[in-house]
């Protein structure tokens, strides 16, 4: 069943009737069950001591804590116990004046025996007795502590605007964070409204000590008159067993009262004090020993004062010197330790280890060093685009999902001796490729090759040697205009690294990553691993296998599908070329995917069979030991008619793939890597059936 809840949904009644009751919902319940019900005298009884140790309980807690904070239910705890006494008074009421004419355990032992002892059988002093401690409670002790509190939650709402402003300060310096913030405001708001509750709370306690004055009223004139005109009783008798029950209910009421005020005091009073009340009393009372010493003396001279007892004051001043001296000795072997703390704080630091020399052996993967002017470069582009790191975390990335291989991390370094906007890549700390940038600046390229017409520097494009000019950032948007291709600085560094990777990918494939990667295929793939590793081919073929794919530019993603190859591959030969030629023939849909124009046909410039034939001629050798040993002339004349060929096709809008036989394949990649190194050499072997084909030309 549900019923509706305004704006915010509904309420289901069966989980309300179904929620656990838990004990402070059980609180109101009982005490309205003491009001209305009466209460026999032996469960009297045990209320009765179940109120004194709480409230000492109460006290106790407010006594050990060590900030206000981590009570912060005083209030709502104050006036549970208020209404606990109130109701067992109310309970006690009905007793005494019910069986009050039965003797003084009318109302239970507990008030009988409160009664009897306070009394000592003179109902006079029980009264003078009760009315001092609620002279006492009322007075001194609520009194002090409701003044304080709302002294305290007056100041900290006071304070509360310059407090916010300090954490809110704190916060924008960077000294806190904003779960320390946070966490700050929360405090701070929880002590103003705990002293604004502590204020209004203290009127509980008034409230009861009147309370209490007015029930032993009631009780005495109200059990007299009883006791005389119903119960038939004698006045003297009535007025003794109705005082007894009256004083002992009374004081048994009070003694909680004024163990909870005390409580509340300690609990208002600790605003200042750090630590456990006793510790810190204990220490800060200790921590003049010429107070104690003093004190001592004093006590020493009043007991030899004539009419004062000796033995009390001497025993205190013996007492307080014996303390005094105790204190010295500690806050001197304090004092000593925070010298030595502070002289080993101010003692200058041990001259620096020196870095072994294997130190020195350390190299980058990866490394660019920049010149000074491109520093801005690494917080952003000079124009509020993409900052250089995110673009290399974007591009490793990429690498992985079009080569299958993480890149190692980039470390970009200044460096002093390169020009202002130049710029060095390091592969294992040899230069890779250099190039200038200019931040502020865009450079701006014709696709079609030819020259930009805006004013600018004129410059080579550093990854593809292209003509292109740097131009101002206000001229952007007239570039684009134009047609333009537009980069900014970060971008071309980022180009040019993409392609430098792309290039020597195959050294940065270390033993250590092909062991990676193959810990981390399927389980049904591992079971291929166990049975051709190491019995068949070692983890460092396995990478040699993998550098050659990698070489010209195959991903190795597709994992699974090069160690079937591999598996494969071993039973024709040992070779790692021959089998990495036999993988690169299974991984044929991919690498024509790779290489397939918009057009959705695989373009092609195929190898005449008078050079596929020239080719066969000039091998030597026999098995793994085969080698191209061709005339340099004939060399010379064939990569005249590659280039010339492909840049027919380059005229004609096509990037076509060179096409020869599988045997002659290794050999003509070989050469063609050396002036064309972007150009795709595949063997016939490596054309998936469902491929559409397009031979531009022939060589």
């Amino acid at each position: 069943m549900c019923v509706a809840a305004g704006n915010s949904g509904t309420i289901d009644l069966s989980e309300l009737t179904s929620a656990p009751v838990t004990v402070a919902s059980r609180i109101p319940f009982g005490l309205r069950v003491i009001l209305i019900l009466p209460m026999p005298a032996m469960l009297l009884d045990f209320m009765l001591a179940v109120s004194i140790i709480f409230s000492v309980l109460i006290m106790m807690t407010a006594l050990f804590i060590q900030t206000p904070l981590e009570f912060t239910s005083f209030p709502t705890i104050l006036l549970i116990s208020t209404m606990l006494r109130l109701s067992l008074n109310l309970a006690s009421t009905r007793l005494i004046l019910s069986n009050g004419h039965e003797g003084t355990d009318a109302a239970g032992h507990v008030i009988e025996a409160f009664g009897s002892f306070v009394m000592g059988g003179n109902f006079v002093i029980g009264i003078i007795v009760f009315a001092i401690l609620v002279i006492v409670n009322f007075i001194v002790i609520t009194k002090g502590s409701g003044r304080i509190a709302e002294v305290a939650a007056r100041f900290t709402l006071d304070a509360m605007p310059g407090k916010q402003m300090a954490i809110d300060a704190d916060l924008s310096s960077g000294l806190i964070k904003e779960d320390e913030a946070k966490k700050r405001r929360k405090d701070l708001e929880s002590e103003s409204s705990f002293f604004g509750a502590m204020d209004g709370a203290s009127k509980f306690v008034r409230g009861d000590a009147i309370a209490g004055l007015l029930i032993t009223f009631i009780n005495v004139i109200g059990g007299i008159i009883i006791g005389t005109m119903q119960m038939g009783i004698s006045l003297a008798e009535a007025g003794h067993s109705y005082t007894v029950l009256t004083v002992g209910d009374g004081i048994v009421s009070q003694i909680p009262a004024l163990i909870v005020s005390t409580a509340a005091g300690l609990l208002v009073s600790k605003a200042g004090v750090s630590g456990a009340a006793d510790k810190a009393l204990s220490g800060q009372l200790t921590g003049y020993p010429a107070a104690l010493g003093l004190s001592g003396i004093v006590m020493g001279m009043l007991s030899l004062l004539p009419g004062l007892p000796f033995l009390p004051f001497a025993t205190l001043g013996a007492g307080a010197g014996a303390l005094a001296l105790w204190a010295k000795r500690r806050n001197a072997g304090q004092r000593a330790a925070a010298v030595v703390a502070q002289a080993e704080a101010d003692a200058p630091p041990p001259p620096p280890a020196e870095e072994p020399i294997s130190t020195a052996l350390k190299m980058d993967d990866l490394r660019v060093e920049l010149g000074y002017g491109l520093l801005p470069l690494i917080n952003d582009n000079g124009k509020g685009g993409e900052k250089l790191s995110d673009q290399i975390k974007a591009l490793r990335r990429q690498i992985a999902a079009d080569l299958g291989y993480i890149m190692p991390p980039v470390r970009l370094l200044d460096n002093v001796q390169l020009g202002a906007n130049e710029y060095i890549i390091k592969i294992k700390e040899v230069d890779a490729g250099k190039g200038t940038l200019f931040p502020g600046q865009y450079m701006v390229m014709d696709p079609m090759g030819g020259k930009v017409t805006i004013p600018g520097t004129q410059t080579t494009e550093p990854t593809f040697g292209l003509p292109a000019t740097w131009v101002d950032g206000r001229l952007r948007e007239e570039a684009a205009i134009r047609g333009y291709t537009v980069v900014d600085p970060a971008t071309v560094l980022s180009t040019h690294l993409s392609e430098t990777l792309k290039t020597n990918v195959s050294e940065l494939l270390s033993y250590a990553d092909v062991k990676k990667l193959l810990s981390e295929v399927p389980s049904d793939q591992a079971k291929l691993i166990d049975e051709i590793v190491p019995s068949q081919i070692t983890i460092s073929g396995i990478q040699r296998i993998l550098q050659l794919l990698l070489s010209e530019r195959v991903s190795i993603r597709d994992l699974g599908t090069i160690l079937e190859g591999i598996a494969e591959g071993l039973s024709i030969s040992h070779s790692t070329q021959t089998i990495a030629e036999h993988v690169r023939a299974r991984l044929a849909r991919q690498i024509c995917a790779a290489n397939t124009a918009p057009g959705g046909y695989l373009p092609l410039i195929s190898l005449s069979s008078a050079w596929e034939q020239a080719f066969i001629e000039s091998i030597v050798g026999e098995g793994d030991d085969r080698r191209l040993a061709m005339a340099p002339s004939k060399l010379q004349e064939f990569v005249g008619a590659v280039r010339d060929q492909f840049e027919e096709a380059a005229k004609k809008g096509e990037l076509p793939v060179l096409m020869t036989s599988p045997m002659n394949r290794p050999f003509v990649r070989s050469i063609v890597e050396r002036f064309r190194a972007h150009t795709t050499v595949m063997s016939q072997a490596e054309v998936h059936p469902k491929v559409r084909l397009k031979t531009v030309s022939s060589i």
